[in-house]
């Protein structure tokens, strides 16, 4: 007679220990892009936001490419939908100089909480192009994100002027990135489609740093920057990388329905950032129209997952 094998059932710490490990991995990887972005504003009108992302993105292709080749060799670098490619390549470029730009006239939090208008954006941009059912969520979210969009806004854009509107630039720039990658998905390995991302954003950026140099605007102005700048932005081309392969290693282990509300963790780190070392403290307002957008783009994210 064959022994009897008995299963007892996996302790309950056993299996929420892989969750919570891809979570505080997601959570890395979110607060390591704020704390990039931190670096940045650093940089604060040293030197153009044009060449600033050009720079970030040329060594972030050449540091993927090589990965890359010793990951994947040649079979890594066929590009699948090259039209698709250039969209998210467009995007990037779109969201990063309209970024890299706001968070020199603003605060960084403020320039956070609007470019989280960025799923709202995604939903009616997919319902208008890809004929995607515009839900009454998505409509009822992208309202309230206005609304706190116009609350977080409503000092700088007196102020500021058209300037004001470079983090809504961004959060368009964004969700022509995510549209491209919900296109593209799984048509290519993580790694590669962060190499085709960087690649082809390089050399749009390098061009739009090169027109801008030869503008007249003075703060697209090119000149030779301080090594210090070229440091930084080297280091936020990697912790950019970085952030991007734990957010992939933490959706993996714990699920994109779990990872996806702790992107929100940006928003939090950017602000203990920007009152630490730019003594930008935020408003009651600010405060209010940041909890609007949060709320709008957690209520739309349970209402898909529900669906």
């Amino acid at each position: 007679m064959p022994p009897i094998s008995v299963h007892y059932p996996a302790h309950h710490s056993e299996r929420i220990a892989p969750e919570r490990i891809g979570l505080a991995w997601a959570l890395m990887g979110f607060a390591c892009l704020s704390m990039g972005d931190a670096v940045i504003k650093s940089i604060n009108g040293a030197w153009a936001p044009t060449a600033i992302a050009a720079t970030r993105y040329v060594l972030g292709a050449a540091g993927l490419g090589v990965l890359l080749a010793l990951r994947e060799g040649r079979a890594g670098f066929a590009m699948p939908s090259p039209a698709l490619q250039l969209l998210r390549g467009f995007g990037v470029s779109i969201a990063t100089v309209g970024f890299f730009a706001a968070v020199t006239f603003m605060p960084l939090a403020e320039a956070t909480s609007i470019t989280f208008t960025s799923p709202m954006i995604t939903a009616l941009l997919s319902a208008l192009f890809l004929g995607e059912p515009a839900r009454r969520e998505t409509v009822l979210a992208s309202i309230v994100a206005f609304a706190g969009t116009l609350i977080v806004l409503r000092p700088n854009l007196a102020e500021l002027g058209l300037a004001a509107l470079l983090p809504l630039m961004s959060a368009v720039g964004m969700s022509l990135l995510m549209i491209g990658n919900r296109a593209t998905a799984g048509k290519a390995s993580p790694l590669a489609s962060q190499f085709f991302v960087a690649s082809i954003a390089a050399p749009l950026l390098v061009a739009a740093t090169v027109i801008g140099g030869f503008s007249g605007i003075p703060r697209l102005a090119l000149g030779m920057p301080d090594w210090t700048i070229i440091t930084r932005c080297a280091l936020v081309a990697c912790s950019a990388s970085f952030a991007h392969w734990a957010i992939f290693k933490g959706t993996a282990k714990s699920g994109a329905a779990a990872v996806a509300p702790m992107t929100y963790v940006q928003l939090l780190v950017a602000t203990v950032l920007g009152v630490i070392f730019f003594g930008d403290w935020p408003d009651g307002p600010t405060l209010l129209g940041s909890a609007l957008i949060v709320a709008a783009g957690l209520w739309l994210w349970r209402a898909g997952s529900r669906r």
